[in-house]
């Protein structure tokens, strides 16, 4: 009998250590940025920050861009917006948080204009499904 009610007693408390999908992502958007940001993504493109805010399950990649793509029409002649998107579906990694409906935000500043907004895009389940 005692020894049934440890079992059932170590079950339960691995059961409540797991974290939610929600603690995962944040905690793995901070370790990201932690661990690596800033850090070059490509030519003239760095990452700053990865973030997950948990009341709008949003995760924000912020990027700084330089050199000949530091320019607002540069980027809105490329179509960055279906580019994004098409990442974002092919990312095997994005899936549970795909399945979860979360919302992935992008957003560009300018290195040579700090703190100057170039490109933003959100997008929802509904863009991605």
């Amino acid at each position: 009998m005692k020894k049934l009610l440890g079992i059932i007693l170590g079950l339960l408390l691995l059961t409540a250590c797991q974290e939610t999908l929600e603690q995962r992502c944040a905690r793995e958007a901070k370790e990201y940025s932690q661990k690596n940001c800033p850090a070059p993504v490509g030519k003239d493109v760095t990452i700053d920050s990865l973030t997950f805010d948990m009341a709008t399950h949003t995760l924000t990649y912020s990027y700084t861009v330089s050199g000949l793509i530091d320019d607002t029409t540069v980027i809105n002649n490329n179509n960055p917006r279906e580019q994004l998107l098409k990442s974002l579906k092919n990312a095997t990694s994005m899936k549970p948080y795909r399945d979860a409906g979360y919302r992935f935000r992008y957003v560009y500043f300018s290195t040579k204009n700090k703190g100057t907004k170039l490109y933003e895009a959100t997008f929802l389940e509904k863009d991605y499904q």
